[in-house]
């Protein structure tokens, strides 16, 4: 596995990957109709480019080196609380889980955090996603739960999860 730093020419490279997991991920979980509300806002040309631009916002491709296809990507903000990185996103396409690609993406954010001076990554996951298990496997715990309003009619049920950085 590659992870290679995304740059604004990787934008609709990152729409379309952000499409595919979604569509499996979310299939049970969403609407279609919350599912495509969600995709426009949050992966529009506009908001992908804002977060390019935020030097604390980090996105990176997950490349698998076998056959140089992409595979998915990791985006989070450093100091998004006092001395905490919040894993805004990691997602991979369905055919790529279950090969380590998410494992060894979350050791990269641990070293890319520690390295930066954060000691606490946090995220958030729908509660009805299966990604919890996952997320607990590499010892983030739930520290929270809220319903978050996000537009158009449409929340976000969803348990807040940390992992502590040990240096």
């Amino acid at each position: 596995m590659k992870l290679i730093k995304a740059t604004e020419n990787n934008i609709p490279l990152i729409q379309d990957l952000a499409r595919r997991s979604w569509e499996n991920a979310y299939a049970d979980i969403l609407s279609k109709e919350q599912l495509e509300y969600m995709l426009s806002e949050m992966y529009s040309e506009t908001e992908l480019m804002n977060h390019l631009q935020n030097p604390n916002y980090q996105y990176y491709l997950i490349q698998d080196e076998e056959n140089e296809l992409y595979e998915g990507f990791i985006g989070y903000e450093y100091n998004y609380e006092g001395k905490t990185t919040k894993l805004h996103r990691i997602y991979l396409v369905p055919e790529s889980k279950g090969k380590g690609f998410g494992k060894e993406a979350l050791q990269f954010l641990n070293q890319k955090v520690t390295d930066y001076g954060n000691d606490r990554i946090i995220l958030t996951v729908n509660k009805n996603n299966v990604a919890k298990k996952f997320y607990e496997s590499q010892g983030y715990r739930v520290y929270d739960e809220g319903v978050f309003d996000i537009g158009n009619g449409f929340v976000m049920d969803d348990y807040l999860m940390e992992y502590l950085i040990h240096n």
